[in-house]
């Protein structure tokens, strides 16, 4: 038996010297790492020592041909994976996503790997025995097809970041757009990611952007059709037109619902709101109280009992003020109603539109209803409250005129005036 120990680099080096030398029965018995040592200390290095055994017979004769013919079929698969890696790169040029790029990368790493295996493999199996020439030639093989992979790897990259950079920039632009609509709309900037990132998810361009706006809002926005029945309390802050808007509401039931309709009033601060509902009753021939206390509430809703629809106003009070909120609770929780309808002005400002809804919230109202439509150019804010509310708009109001300019809308309603497709100015 020959034994033979090699210090080399790495175990590929090991292997190439020991096939070439010891022939390709010769078999690996221990390998260690040790180290080398460098002049004065300097320039040392690990290395490996390699102890190789072999018996000692003749080296095996030449091939009879069927190297040759393997060596060919070596190399078409060699071919082969490289044009995979070329219709790999042609379809990173149409691909439009980053996260198909990523899958795309660890695909052709993947690829790679496999290649580079495969060099391991034909220098495991080849028979180096004949020549010194041999060994040089098929080296020379496998660094040549290495070199091409890496060229193509190196194309694929500059492609991947070509792509990746102009997709960043059209993704920008297209947001950039959607923003500028957004704006335009008056929604409400902390709406927009979630906007933008559903657009860019349901379309490729900016063509139809108005028709998946459309969709987003008719989905996101409720609204109530349901005819008013019962006790029905009316809140909201000083200034959104409770007062005119429930003139408007007891003329639409009683004159043209024919409802038997009562009025009360908790809004003694102002003597102007007292005396214009009780100008309305009076012109509709219907009941009207004013009530100061708790108790006058209990009383006046047991005087109604025989109408249809009870119709309460109440005083406009800050949302920011939680001891005017709890005064206002107890009068509602007495009244005991079956809707309590949250009223706000189309007028009021983005910012503020959370806090008067949150401040409210309170009062547990059921459902929305936006006034004074007549008085903006922009109807963002009608997206803007059904999203920061999650309640249902059950009433618009579009002007002055009692009964006549109160709306029962739909989401198509809505949405056309957010998009600009309807106004009324």
């Amino acid at each position: 038996m020959i034994i033979k120990k090699y210090v080399v680099k790495d175990i590929n080096e090991a292997l190439a010297r020991i096939k070439y030398e010891m022939g390709k029965d010769a078999i690996i018995i221990s390998q260690r790492k040790i180290k080398k040592n460098g002049f004065l200390g300097l320039f040392s290095g690990k290395l490996i020592e390699v102890t190789a055994a072999v018996e000692n017979t003749d080296k095996e004769a030449a091939n009879d041909g069927r190297k040759e013919n393997k060596d060919i079929e070596e190399e078409n698969a060699f071919r082969k994976s490289i044009e995979d890696i070329k219709k790999i790169m042609e379809k990173e040029q149409l691909l439009s996503e980053n996260k198909k790029l990523e899958e795309n990368k660890k695909e052709l790493s993947l690829m790679e790997k496999k290649i580079l295996e495969h060099n391991k493999k034909i220098m495991e199996e080849s028979n180096d025995n004949n020549s010194n020439d041999s060994l040089k030639k098929e080296d020379e093989g496998v660094e040549a097809v290495r070199k091409e992979v890496n060229e193509l790897k190196n194309l694929i990259n500059k492609v991947i970041e070509n792509t990746s950079k102009d997709e960043i920039a059209v993704t920008v632009d297209k947001n950039g757009k959607i923003k500028e609509k957004l704006e335009e709309f008056d929604i409400d900037e902390s709406l927009y990611n979630e906007i933008i990132s559903e657009i860019n998810e349901s379309i490729k361009d900016d063509e139809n952007v108005d028709e998946v706006l459309r969709d987003i809002f008719e989905r996101d926005i409720l609204v109530s059709s349901k005819n008013l029945n019962g006790k029905v309390v009316l809140v909201g802050p000083t200034g959104v037109g409770k007062t005119t808007t429930i003139a408007k509401l007891a003329g639409r039931l009683a004159l043209v619902e024919k409802k038997r309709v009562g009025l009360i009033t908790v809004d003694t601060y102002r003597i102007g709101a007292i005396e214009q509902l009780k100008t309305y009753a009076e012109i509709m021939n219907i009941p009207f109280k004013v009530v100061i206390t708790t108790k006058e509430m209990e009383q006046a809703i047991t005087e109604m009992e025989d109408c249809d629809v009870v119709l309460i106003d109440t005083t406009g009070r800050s949302s920011k003020n939680t001891m005017q909120i709890s005064e206002l609770r107890a009068f509602i929780q007495k009244a005991n109603p079956d809707i309590v309808n949250m009223v706000i002005s189309a007028t009021t400002k983005n910012k503020d539109i959370k806090t008067i809804l949150k401040g409210y919230s309170e009062l547990n109202y059921n459902n929305v209803i936006i006034t004074k439509l007549d008085e903006t150019t922009s109807y963002g804010c009608l997206y803007n409250i059904a999203k920061f509310s999650n309640k249902p708009i059950n009433y618009i109001t579009v002007g002055q005129n009692v009964p006549d300019d109160i709306k029962v809308p739909t989401k198509e309603d809505i949405t056309r005036f957010i998009l600009g497709e309807e106004t009324l100015c």
